[in-house]
């Protein structure tokens, strides 16, 4: 082992992936077609590796989907409710488990968000007896594929400790029961797999994370009996995204044949480490970013790789990226408008495979050369490419406490919004996007290519606004959206508009399933040249007697959801962001907008893994959406949203954020993250989600009137939303509007049978 990577990105440089999968959801493509899309990009994501010169090549790391779902279908592992007469687990099951079965009116498995990362993974649900049927087959076709290349092949496979602590909640004593029947499948599967692979990379990203005495304890033992069990193949134990810390000793006393250590977010391990890895462990060093798209500097990385060769011996160190390359887009190759300048400071999933192989490459000419390249463009990045605009630090370093705050308490503002909202009791709204249809698409694409004008361009997306209220209006919806159909996505639409941000062409990045984001860059100080939405929410407005609610995208979540400049503090970045949407708020307010939702989808996502450093995160957080959202008047009322935001875990630091009306995910999860509530009296309106938009099932009536008659014993009912759980702009007109058909008559169902109860 001299140099690899820990994963490669799936949907491949122009998406086929996701083109192929949405085509056999819609039964355009059998899955023989699907598999050979498949195939073909597996072929590719190995040549680019071959090519680039690792001496590993990893497979296992491709998915139609997800991979946690794809190690609970390797297992066996399929929920009762989604099995079918034979219990095999094909395509068409496979997609249940992630998507739900519209036909049975079967839902979803659970889905959330993979460590502190944008990517979503699929939640496993353990029943209480364990019960396998391994079918590694799939794996031995590509290690086979990657041999018949010349190479050696290298799975990935999550740990048996992260998919049982990932899982749905159970009990202690059947959290043993199920580390004890995985270590066995685990001990099968590696057997199996060893006699043909010739490392097998085991991901326990859990290993990051404060974990109990109990649980490091049973942890250890799992990896203990499965050290050594995939002989001749060499096992690699792998975790990424925070430091070792007190689990260090665990995973240097592991067994394992390797070690991987993260250094872009574990480097306080690395001296520590040194001192107590076994004197027969290889250790990987993660010297690549894999959640970044700044170019490495070589010369730092072979100095630091040499080092540590120096101490261990060149046998017992290897060259990686810090975590898999899943999190960055494909090919900077694809990318032609970015300027040059830009482009020298960047690299993509195909340059970080060859500075993973450079950064372990013997001395050459070749060698030299490539160093020196390397060098240079970062010398024309640093230069040139970052911009500094005095004026936003300044305004900045003026930032007052008073800033940060509302003029009144909560109290005070709910008085004042209701006397002109006038809404019903358990008022209904949505998140804010409506379906981006063929048709948005098309038309967005010719406006960008110069074959439709402005005017044209404007006048078509007023149609689509005006077509969204009506709709809205005839479902009897009680707060409007204007449906955001001038918008590509909810952070490059605002980064677009923002100085400081610059953008890729095909820069995609897998979120879920086949949805993928195009992040945006931040290289500079950032403000707001004139406003970004005021026009379309007037609009929307001007068309309704109801509210309409306008749609922004918080400071949290433009961070979060960007690739961030590294030469400044995460923290002043974010302040910078939170001044412009403070800006847009203002001239919304102004403009006669009095209902503005600032979306922090991604507030629970920048959280840290660790414990110890998780409220200065919180605390910068917070303050920058209370910069964004705090001046405004008592009957301005503040409306955020969060999905898959572990609510529960952060529930005092939201109240902090003093929204008036926080909407959060909930259906999935069955109303489970109000729980937090038993204990903490929150004391602001919540619009927990009724229906899980992530699946094109149709939810019943009366499974919305049980969520909402659950969180009615979490909140009073002048203090509940009805509203979905995210945007749906992923979905089909034929699909969301039924199910919000559904939502508004919950929601008029229950009123009747609260007014009932009053009047009793």
């Amino acid at each position: 082992m001299k140099a690899h990577i820990l994963g490669f990105p799936r949907m491949g440089r122009n998406r086929e992936l996701k083109q192929a999968v949405e085509r056999f959801q819609r039964g355009k493509i059998d899955a023989a077609a699907l598999q050979a899309c498949a195939a073909e990009l597996k072929q590719n994501h190995w040549q680019t590796q071959a090519d680039a010169g690792l001496s590993l090549l990893t497979c296992g790391d491709f998915s139609f989907y997800d991979h946690i779902l794809d190690t609970l279908c390797l297992l066996g592992l399929v929920p009762e409710r989604f099995q079918n007469e034979d219990r095999v687990v094909d395509l068409t099951t496979y997609f249940h488990m992630a998507r739900g079965d519209r036909e049975r009116n079967i839902a979803a498995m659970e889905m959330t968000k993979w460590f502190d990362t944008n990517y979503h993974y699929l939640v496993p649900e353990l029943p209480d007896q364990p019960r396998f049927r391994i079918d590694s087959s799939g794996l031995y076709r590509d290690i086979e594929q990657i041999q018949a290349m010349g190479c050696q092949a290298k799975v990935v496979l999550p740990g048996p400790v992260s998919l049982v602590l990932l899982a749905k909640p159970m009990s202690a004593q059947l959290r043993r029961r199920w580390f004890d029947a995985l270590v066995e499948a685990y001990q099968t599967l590696l057997r199996r797999l060893g006699r043909q692979a010739a490392w097998i990379q085991l991901d326990e990203p859990v290993a990051v994370l404060d974990l109990d005495e109990d649980i490091r304890r049973e942890a250890h033992g799992v990896w203990r009996r499965l050290a050594g069990t995939a002989a001749p193949a060499r096992l690699l134990f792998a975790a990424y995204f925070a430091p070792y810390g007190d689990n260090l000793d665990l995973v240097c006393d592991s067994g394992f044949d390797a070690v991987h250590l993260d250094l872009q977010r574990g480097r306080d391990d690395l001296d520590a480490l040194l001192a107590r890895l076994p004197s027969t462990t290889t250790l990987s060093l993660g010297l690549v970013d894999g959640r970044n798209i700044w170019k490495t500097d070589l010369v730092a990385a072979r100095r630091c790789y040499q080092a540590v060769a120096a101490r261990l011996g060149p046998t017992r160190v290897a060259a990686a990226t810090s975590c898999s390359l899943l999190h960055v887009p494909v090919d900077l190759a694809s990318e032609t408008r970015l300027s040059a300048h830009l482009r020298d400071g960047m690299a993509f999933a195909v340059q970080k495979c060859v500075e993973t192989a450079l950064i372990a490459a013997p001395e050459s000419p070749t060698l030299e050369a490539a160093l020196a390249d390397n060098q240079a463009a970062l010398a024309r990045f640093r230069e040139s490419a970052l911009a500094a605009r005095p004026q936003v630090r300044q305004r900045l370093a003026n930032v007052t406490e008073t800033e940060l705050t509302r003029s009144s308490p909560y109290a005070r503002r709910r008085r004042a919004q209701a006397a002109w909202l006038k809404l019903p009791l358990l008022p209904t709204t949505t998140i804010g996007s409506f379906p981006q249809t063929t048709a948005i698409r098309a038309k967005r694409r010719q406006f960008k290519r110069g074959e439709m004008n402005e005017q044209a361009y404007r006048q078509f997306l007023k149609d689509e606004i005006r077509h969204v209220i009506e709709r809205q209006e005839a479902l009897g919806l009680d707060v409007l959206v204007h449906g955001e159909a001038e918008r590509n996505d909810m952070v490059e639409y605002f980064g677009e508009q923002l100085e400081g941000f610059c953008f890729t062409e095909n820069g995609w990045v897998q979120s879920y399933g086949s949805r993928c984001v195009k992040p945006p860059i931040i290289y500079g100080d950032i403000q707001r040249a004139k406003p970004m939405t005021v026009d379309w929410i007037t609009y929307a407005q001007s068309l309704t007697e109801k509210p309409v609610k306008a749609m922004l995208t918080g400071p949290v979540t433009l961070l979060c959801w960007s690739f961030v400049r590294e030469d400044v503090p995460r923290a002043m970045v974010c302040r910078q962001l939170a001044l412009a949407v403070r800006d847009e708020v203002a001239d919304l307010e102004q403009a006669g907008v009095r209902l503005i939702q600032i979306d922090e989808a991604a507030l629970r996502e920048g959280l840290p893994l660790r414990k110890a450093d998780q409220n200065h995160y919180l605390s910068w957080a917070v303050d920058a959406f209370r910069l964004a959202s705090a001046g405004v008047a008592d009957a301005t009322q503040i409306h955020t949203h969060m999905c898959y935001s572990a609510f529960n875990e952060i529930i005092e630091w939201i109240a902090r954020l003093d929204a008036d009306v926080v909407s959060i995910e909930c259906s999935r999860s069955g109303m489970t993250l109000l729980d937090a509530f038993e204990s903490y009296a929150y004391p602001n309106e919540v619009g927990p989600g009724v229906y899980d938009i992530h699946s094109p099932r149709l939810p019943r009536l009366d499974e919305m009137v049980r969520l909402l008659q659950k969180a009615l014993q979490y909140l009073p009912a002048e203090r509940l939303w009805v509203n979905p759980d995210c945007g749906l702009k992923t979905r089909r007109w034929e699909e969301c509007e039924p199910a919000l058909a559904v939502m508004v008559q919950a929601a008029r169902q229950l009123r009747l049978h609260l007014s009932a109860q009053t009047v009793g």
